[in-house]
């Protein structure tokens, strides 16, 4: 006799309002939770609304007579595709506390200021701003610390606001696009299954040439100005930084600690852990004082107060109460415990996707698009435009990343494209378009914390507007399209969530 707890399940085929809902369903959630919670909805609310949105996805899946565990299956593929990226990001938390104790962040914003000149003073700010977010991988930590001054100062001196936050956008994005220490950075090319530094060695091929043409274009805004003044203060009380830290070029070492572990090809967790605990022996060694006030133990010898504060910093951060804001709010920041709403948004955004691309709902979408993006250039542009679109619809950066990874990889690997094409066009739209978005997470942060309105310093925001321009040239001219040598097919292609469950 049959066992009667084995039935047959009737599987069928996604319909196009099943892949249309969650979309929709995305959209209302999201737009409703920026609506009512503005910049904190990143503190949760958005978070919230994309588990609502796996659940949905899930009784989708289960109205077409797939089984719960099937769901399971693919959400548990989905979270083990993104088990490096997460000790990665623990990592980096743990490195920009260990940074900001050790002094080598203020150097480089003490080092950054310093180079500005009221004659060139766009493209000072594009580059100083590019300098500090490539130390830090933060483009909002950067826009609201350095970028303020400086938009401050701008109105000061009688140069354009707009103009000014436009190129601390563009800079800022420099470093969100290709710091090892970004996110982002680390996000797009762990999901496209390519090394760190791989990912932004292909990126520099659009990065480079998006930040010449920001520069050039910023010196003519400076020369054509004409409203200079000479010997100007800052305006900003981050040049007072060497009155808390001892500013020295030794504080350096971890960064180019960093940068000899990267290109010896060290693994990027490894390589950043190793840094932040570098940076943290140099913290006892070249900062005594400021370890001492932030635990402000005096029960404990100084050798076990200085082991307890590279502790705390790796864990929570390191925080500084100088009574100045702006140095306040640049270095009391990371922690492995700060990247905890990122893996939260990650969690979301990667099973999300994942459910809705191992069922073949995205695909009753993406087909018909797929099917008239014949050349290599086509299909970099199908993600150009999806990663945009995302941007613009979804109103959140991590998913105009996650989603068109997840949805064009299979592709590249049929096409015979490195995977690392895919993540720089990735990179190219879903991260440095974001802040051009009003209504987007990014968009609403950089015009809250600059004063300038998105729409306002968009014209200005340069690289942000070539960087996506840049890779489509890439992909109609196939300039550095990287193409799977046959011989190595089966280590570029990696296994799916499919065969993973």
């Amino acid at each position: 006799m049959a066992d009667p707890s084995i039935t047959s399940r009737s599987v069928k085929e996604p319909s196009y309002a099943d892949a249309i809902i969650p979309a929709v369903t995305l959209i209302v959630l999201i737009a409703g939770a920026i609506f009512l919670f503005g910049l904190d909805a990143l503190d949760g609310p958005v978070q919230v609304a994309l588990i609502f949105c796996d659940i949905l996805v899930g009784l989708i899946i289960t109205k077409n007579g797939h089984s719960w565990d099937d769901v399971g299956r693919s959400a548990q593929a989905a979270m083990g595709s993104v088990t490096t990226p997460f000790f990665i990001l623990f990592g980096i938390g743990a490195l920009i506390g260990t940074w900001n104790m050790s002094g080598t962040i203020p150097t480089m914003v003490y080092y950054g200021i310093h180079l500005l000149h009221p004659a060139y003073f766009y493209v000072a700010t594009l580059v100083i701003c590019s300098l500090i977010s490539l130390s830090i991988g933060s483009s909002w930590t950067t826009a609201g610390t350095i970028g303020v001054g400086l938009v401050g100062l701008a109105t000061m001196v009688g140069v354009s606001p707009a103009i000014t936050a436009g190129a601390v956008v563009s800079g800022s994005y420099v470093g969100d696009k290709i710091s090892p220490l970004s996110e982002t950075t680390v996000l797009t090319a762990q999901l496209a299954k390519v090394d760190v530094f791989t990912h932004i060695r292909a990126m520099l091929w659009t990065t480079v040439p998006s930040f010449l043409i920001a520069s050039i274009v910023f010196t003519f805004l400076s020369l054509r100005e004409g409203t200079f003044v000479h010997n100007v203060d800052t305006g900003s009380e981050l040049h007072k930084l060497d009155q808390f830290f001892w500013i020295t070029p030794w504080n350096l070492i971890p960064l180019v600690f960093l940068l000899v572990l990267s290109f010896r090809k060290v693994r990027a967790s490894v390589a950043i852990l190793s840094s932040a605990l570098l940076a943290g022996i140099m913290a006892a060694i070249l900062q005594p004082q400021a370890i001492l006030h932030f635990v402000n133990d005096s029960t404990l010898p100084h050798v076990l107060v200085y082991i307890k504060g590279i502790w705390m910093a790796m864990a929570n951060g390191y925080h500084v109460n100088t009574g100045i804001k702006e140095v306040d709010s640049l270095l009391s920041r990371g922690g492995m415990a700060s990247m905890l709403g990122t893996l939260w948004i990650i969690i979301g955004a990667v099973t999300f996707g994942t459910l809705l691309e191992e069922f073949h709902l995205l695909a009753k979408l993406i087909n018909p698009i797929l099917n008239r993006a014949k050349t290599t250039g086509g299909l970099i542009g199908t993600v150009v435009g999806t990663a945009l679109g995302l941007n613009i619809i979804a109103a959140d950066q991590y998913i105009a990343l996650v989603l068109p990874v997840r949805l064009y990889r299979t592709e590249f690997e049929k096409r015979g494209l490195k995977a690392q094409n895919l993540s720089r066009a990735c990179a190219d739209a879903g991260t440095v378009t974001s802040p051009l978005v009003p209504w987007n997470s990014c968009g609403a942060y950089m015009a809250a914390a600059l004063g300038v309105a998105t729409f306002a310093y968009l014209p200005f925001a340069i690289f942000n507007i070539t960087a996506p321009l840049m890779s489509l040239f890439l992909g109609f001219t196939g300039f550095k399209i990287q193409h799977i040598d046959p011989a190595e097919t089966q280590a570029q292609i990696a296994p799916t969530p499919k065969s993973a469950s």
